[in-house]
């Protein structure tokens, strides 16, 4: 969809609840209409590129690989990735990050599903496109703290890296600024979340949610009137509102210069918002139940709140829980990965990638083959080539190794340097077990 077409949408449904179709009390009597809904959340059939960016697949590719970069950021050891990790839906599971100055920053580190459709990027929409708002991080004295011109010049200066722009910008090779905001921009395009059970039943599997959840979607488009601001497929009308968060912060009013826009912020999309907790743009609110209990007592008034904002919601406790249980099905099973981020190898222990002679498989919730014998020196590498997320710990003779999410296509690699008994276990799955046993060397 196109931002005219997807700007269209959003007037069609601004209309309808002005008609007073969805939302508000005369909702509660009226029919669910069924096919409605299913059509206003339909998913669009392709991705927009901007013309001065088109995608392709070395350019794709590039930008993955300075999304992991270190180089970037003054310090050395920080990457767009170290805020923004996949498998917490490209947030950072905190309230607020800390600073290069030991203090947390001012605002929640947003996620970056489906940024293609955005109109605005940042809490604050202070970013027309994701050009923009792929460079502001980077320099930001308290984020990545890093100098553009002193990164460029080392990443011109790497071989690998040069050829990565070579190939991805042949019509201009330079490793400049805005091939490298272009570069970033065409990666982050493609984190597109993927379809969940809501969107199997709006294709029409009528079977996809259970009675609770549909209960919750009906109090969703209906009685809670949530769908006035979370709206389409992405479940965002994309505009600034304020809420009524006992917050200080003023938001979009000091970006536009109107105190009308004081303390309002950009609708959040509801997409894999499960692995993305906290929520609000200063992390306040912990979970889905916290989220409903503010709309529904906690909103603080002010003269700026939210024309959407219904003025009073009695949602009973049963209520409150199919809603929670609605918005679960916006999210996967497990944090996806996107086919555009490339599969990650965690190491530890002594030459652990160098010296790997055993290769043990994690599909189907099961390590194969369950028992592994080595000798001291040999490593373990332990591939996921399953569809779920799992996780390696290990505890052995004064050992213990506990891995970073464990994606589908990562790898962990162990090295092993005293002979013993060593218990491996999936920290997500603990039915999952390995048995390694390392020998001395003769």
């Amino acid at each position: 969809m196109t931002r005219e077409g997807f700007a269209k949408a959003g007037r069609v449904l601004a209309s309808l609840l002005l008609a007073g179709l969805v939302g508000g009390a005369a909702d509660e009597a009226a029919p669910f209409d069924t096919e409605h809904w299913r059509k206003v959340f339909a998913r669009p059939d392709h991705m927009p590129t901007p013309a001065d960016n088109p995608a392709t697949p070395e350019k794709i590719v590039l930008g993955a690989k300075l999304f992991e970069e270190t180089r970037l950021s003054g310090s050395g050891d920080m990457a767009c990735s170290t805020c923004h990790q996949a498998d917490l839906s490209f947030s950072d599971g905190v309230d607020r990050h800390i600073g290069h100055d030991g203090q947390p920053l001012g605002r929640r580190t947003p996620p970056l599903w489906n940024l293609a459709w955005g109109l605005s990027f940042f809490w604050d929409g202070r970013a027309s496109s994701l050009e923009t708002q792929a460079m502001a991080p980077i320099e930001n004295e308290r984020e990545m703290a890093g100098n553009l011109q002193t990164a460029l010049r080392e990443l011109g200066a790497d071989p690998q890296m040069h050829q990565a722009f070579a190939a991805a910008f042949p019509d201009d090779p330079a490793v400049k600024q805005d091939n490298l905001a272009k570069a970033l921009a065409a990666f982050q395009r493609t984190l597109i979340s993927p379809e969940t059970r809501f969107d199997r039943w709006v294709k029409g599997d009528d079977k996809a949610l259970e009675p609770d959840e549909m209960a919750g979607f009906a109090l969703f488009v209906g009685k809670a009137s949530c769908v006035a601001c979370h709206q389409g497929w992405r479940f965002t009308d994309e505009a600034f509102h304020d809420i009524g968060l006992p917050s200080e912060d003023r938001g979009r009013g000091p970006i536009l210069g109107l105190k009308a826009a004081d303390h309002a912020f950009k609708t959040p999309s509801l997409r894999e918002r499960v692995w993305s907790a906290p929520y609000m743009h200063d992390g306040s609110l912990t979970t889905f139940e916290d989220v409903v209990d503010h709309y529904a007592k906690r909103i603080v008034q002010r003269p700026t709140l939210s024309a959407d904002l219904p003025q009073r919601i009695e949602l009973s406790t049963t209520e409150r829980a199919q809603l929670v249980a609605f918005l679960n099905t916006l999210s996967s099973d497990d944090p996806p990965r996107p086919a555009s981020l490339p599969p990650r190898t965690m190491s530890w222990g002594t030459n652990a990638e160098a010296v790997a002679t055993s290769t043990v498989s994690q599909k189907d919730r099961r390590f194969s083959p369950g028992a592994v014998i080595l000798k001291v020196g040999e490593a373990l590498r332990i591939l996921n080539d399953d569809t779920r997320v799992h996780n390696v710990r290990l505890d052995g003779p004064g050992k213990s190794f506990n891995s970073d999410a464990q994606n589908p296509g990562d790898t962990v690699a162990i090295g092993f340097d005293q002979p013993g008994h060593y218990d491996v276990i999936c920290g997500i799955h603990p039915e999952m077990r390995l048995s390694v046993d390392v020998a001395p060397v003769p």
